[in-house]
């Protein structure tokens, strides 16, 4: 069952929303060469705190973070802790959430640390981020969920090819409904797939999460043994950014954008919902 929420319901999860883009504001500034990932954690957490929200990442499923801090190879879900400093040239994918009044945010954005990055890093996340707002765009009125699913695997798909060869869209995880819990039905692939349909139809109220996760090499990943961390097979560098969106009756907003997603979905031509902020 898909959750169509009310205009209210949305407002929350504006302002659940308006948390996460302050999480990443502040672990955005402290991501830096010397900090541990566990530093940007408590920064994190202090946030949610300040704000009078709750966090959803910790204790989810035993998850022990408030964010997911994942650095290099590691496509998604890093818990932080003491011992993973971040070093200059490194790459960091943040993933952070927040709760208000048992509505949920979810957003993540990749980072460099420090300075001298290769410039197949540098474009690895401009791939993944522009692939996200490609797929923002297409999240319409009566579209359905394989059209966003198709302009994320599209626009990656014509970008010039790496040095690597390929860019890699992971398979294994992808977007997913989004309101009075964290993670809801549908799944969102990255990809398209005749197996899976068309999927539903986008209609005002429908709330999702889209967040590519694409590496410099294959697709194929792998979960250490602490059943959380995902690193790629083939030992590839990865980036992830992912926004949460509602489709009202006036248009989309992305609800952890500080703007709404105003300034960049103009690029496509669309004009957002009025701000519930």
């Amino acid at each position: 069952m898909v959750e169509i929420k009310t205009p209210e319901q949305i407002a929350k999860m504006r302002a659940a929303g308006l948390v996460v883009a302050a999480i990443h504001e502040a672990t955005r500034a402290a991501a830096v060469p010397g900090a541990t990932t566990k530093d940007l954690d408590e920064i994190a957490a202090k946030v949610i705190a300040d704000h009078g929200a709750k966090p959803n990442f910790l204790g989810y499923g035993g998850f022990p973070g408030n964010i997911c801090t994942s650095v290099n190879d590691v496509v998604v879900h890093g818990i932080p802790d003491r011992t993973t400093v971040l070093k200059d040239g490194d790459i960091l994918s943040v993933d952070a959430g927040a709760i208000i009044d048992g509505w949920h945010g979810d957003a993540a954005f990749t980072c460099f640390i420090g300075t001298g990055h290769a410039p197949e890093l540098i474009e690895l996340s401009r791939v993944t981020e522009e692939s996200m707002w490609a797929g923002i765009a297409a999240f319409r009125k009566n579209s359905r969920l394989e059209d966003i699913s198709r302009a994320v695997e599209t626009y990656i798909r014509r970008q010039p090819r790496p040095a690597s060869g390929k860019y890699g869209i992971v398979e294994d995880y992808g977007g997913h409904g989004i309101g009075s819990e964290m993670h809801m039905d549908p799944h969102l692939l990255n990809y398209v797939t005749k197996k899976r349909g068309r999927g539903i139809k986008l209609v005002p109220g429908v709330c999702l999460a889209i967040e590519p996760m694409v590496t410099l090499g294959s697709p194929a990943t792998h979960v250490l043994r602490d059943d959380w961390t995902v690193k790629t097979d083939d030992g590839s560098w990865a980036a992830h950014w992912e926004h949460s969106i509602a489709l009202t009756e006036e248009g989309p907003i992305v609800l952890t954008a500080p703007d709404g997603g105003r300034a960049k979905l103009a690029e496509f031509g669309i004009t957002t919902a009025p701000d519930p902020a």
